[in-house]
């Protein structure tokens, strides 16, 4: 049985973080259910690069549903005590939607590259059948990375100490609770991190630069394309700076107060659920 003391540094004051952590869960639930509202609700949207935005939505309200009202309740009742199973479980999924965020940007790059590069093709190339091509293998290797972490992390020895400096299951902060050695999980944390998020920004960066280059080239509908791409990458800069920021202040630690690399590791998972609604409602006309 553990204890998430995240933030416990503030003190009488650690309360009152339940203002705005709970407008931000509002604010994400319903940003996130209106958009994928007015997406089902008009035919006219009922398109590839729509029905990605909706499934962006999707784990954008679905992601912060496995952490905040824990969080919440812990800020304002005290209630901070998670078992092994309920802290591998709270892991994983938290995890695995984060990862499916930087993949659904690589979709969307992908969607991008065909209305832009091959346009007479792309009814064809986003068919979901054959779209399906890029999704299952993308999918499998998301599942498999995360249950891979999340296995070698419950299967650690945890002997001493019980209370996890951290307002949600993070692996990290987990992990360095174990009493053996915790090399192994480090290594394999870091190697889920670039072949999972890493791995899509450099495919995404390379999709991008490839639709840029043919823009530029052929001269032709330069403004709409470069205004169809830059909303992705608005979302997709945001979101990776965050999460590397956030990885990085666990490992590179050089006296960084332990609230401050909580705060990072909350605003990774909860900023992109209220930013990324937001910025598609303001910037996708049709939308």
């Amino acid at each position: 049985y553990f204890f998430l003391d995240g933030f416990s540094e503030l003190g009488e004051l650690r309360p009152f973080l339940f203002i705005p952590f709970s407008f931000m869960f509002v604010v994400s639930l319903f940003a996130n259910s209106l958009l994928v509202y007015v997406i089902v609700s008009q035919r006219s949207l009922h398109s590839p690069m729509y029905i990605l935005i909706a499934s962006m939505a999707c784990i954008d309200l679905s992601l912060p549903v496995f952490f905040v009202p824990h969080m919440l309740l812990s800020f304002l009742f005290d209630w901070r005590g998670i078992s092994l199973i309920g802290c591998l479980f709270q892991m994983y999924f938290i995890h695995l939607l984060g990862a499916f965020q930087s993949t659904l940007l690589l979709w969307m790059a992908l969607d991008r590259y065909f209305a832009i590069c091959t346009p007479l093709h792309y009814q064809e190339q986003m068919a979901l059948a054959r779209f399906l091509k890029f999704v299952i293998p993308f999918s499998i290797r998301n599942m498999f990375a995360v249950l891979v972490v999340v296995s070698l992390a419950g299967k650690l020895p945890f002997c001493l100490r019980n209370v996890i400096n951290h307002c949600f299951c993070e692996h990290m902060a987990l992990v360095e609770l174990a009493c053996g050695s915790t090399t192994i999980n480090s290594l394999v944390g870091l190697i889920s991190v670039f072949s999972v998020p890493v791995t899509d920004f450099f495919l995404i960066t390379a999709s991008y630069t490839v639709i840029f280059s043919s823009v530029l080239s052929s001269g032709k509908s330069s403004a709409k394309a470069l205004h169809t791409c830059v909303t992705h990458i608005v979302v997709m800069t945001v979101s990776l700076t965050i999460i590397l920021t956030a990885f990085l202040s666990y490992r590179i630690r050089n006296g960084l107060p332990a609230a401050i690399r909580i705060f990072f590791s909350i605003l990774y998972l909860f900023f992109p659920s209220c930013f990324n609604p937001i910025i598609y409602g303001i910037r996708t006309k049709e939308i």
